[in-house]
């Protein structure tokens, strides 16, 4: 709670020079979280997830938060009047997250542990008209 009221969010990095063992903490959260979501051995209890939701923990590590990309894919979407964000163009960062959102949903809808896709970011997604197929599907 220290990390959140002084930084005003739960995103602690990996690596985190002011309290090294704050970072490997939270990276052994996430681990055993994901253990706990495909069913393995894990020490994550549920009264755990719920009090590190409440106070935001971020359970994927990301050098670019889902969040400000989805803001960028409403933006475009405002713009331009559909999700169809094109790889090569002044927006290839955000065509490249695009296609990394159709590849978590696929894993998402085998059940694949590996995707980091949230039924709130699938809503979102939807919500905006997100096309989960892409042109070359």
């Amino acid at each position: 709670l220290i990390f959140v009221t002084g930084f005003g969010h739960a995103r602690v990095p990996h690596q985190f020079p002011p309290n090294p063992s704050l970072g490997m903490w939270v990276e052994r959260q996430r681990q055993d979280y994901k253990n706990y979501k495909k069913g393995d051995s894990s020490s994550m209890t549920e009264d755990e997830i719920q009090l590190l939701n409440r106070v935001g923990f971020k359970w994927e590590r990301s050098d670019q938060p889902w969040e400000r990309s989805y803001e960028e894919l409403v933006s475009f979407v405002e713009e331009f009047g559909h999700a169809r964000v094109p790889q090569k163009s002044p927006h290839s960062s955000l065509g490249r997250w695009v296609v990394e959102q159709r590849q978590n949903y696929k894993r998402y809808l085998k059940g694949d542990s590996s995707s980091s896709m949230t039924v709130d970011q699938l809503q979102l997604l939807n919500k905006i008209g997100f096309e989960w197929e892409g042109r070359n599907n």
